[in-house]
């Protein structure tokens, strides 16, 4: 669920047109985003011979970054840096889309998600795995694209008129050409 959490962003811009699509684009993917560093130097790691290989074949040991308390560590610091810069609403709405990613992720992880970073405790981990059913998956985020992409259209329609409509058809355009590629590179990663 890499493309579907784009899909996510386009959507909520739709409804908060006061938060900048890139500090939305980056919420959906905060908690990876985080994961990168900690993957690079060995705290989180990825098991890629667990079940194939590929994006939706692998386990991922995400034990501070995608821990239901770190993505909502992830999700307050994101919620008060969209408070400081665009209000208090923002503010609200950044945090929940950070959080989101999580949520997103528990759907479709295998049981591979933490409560609490580090799994302190040995928790069991947690994940519904939808991934293990490829043409669900592929459904489910082909539909959070379809979604997130024509609230974007319809509301850039509602709110320009003129030479900027036309713009913004072209802007729509090209997220819809991003998110299409975003989602071939996702899906290649199942098979």
């Amino acid at each position: 669920m890499f493309a579907g959490h784009f899909g996510l962003a386009a959507g909520v811009k739709a409804q908060a047109p006061e938060v900048p699509l890139w500090a939305l684009m980056l919420g959906t993917q905060l908690l990876d985003v985080a994961f990168i560093p900690l993957l690079l130097s060995g705290v989180e790691t990825i098991d890629e011979h667990s079940h194939g290989g590929g994006y939706g074949g692998l386990i991922i040991h995400a034990d501070y970054t995608h821990s239901l308390l770190g993505a909502i560590i992830l999700a307050i610091v994101a919620g008060l840096l969209g408070k400081r810069f665009w209000g208090k609403r923002a503010g609200y709405i950044l945090g929940g889309v950070v959080f989101s990613h999580w949520i997103l992720d528990l759907v479709m992880h295998r049981a591979d998600m933490p409560f609490l970073p580090g799994n302190i405790g040995d928790l069991p981990l947690i994940g519904l795995g939808v991934w293990e059913f490829k043409g669900i998956s592929i459904a489910l985020e082909i539909t959070l694209l379809a979604i997130g992409l024509i609230m974007y259209l319809f509301s850039t329609r509602k709110r320009t008129e003129g030479k900027n409509r036309k713009a913004a058809y072209l802007a729509s355009g090209v997220m819809g050409l991003l998110f299409a590629f975003a989602l071939v590179t996702d899906v290649l990663g199942l098979f």
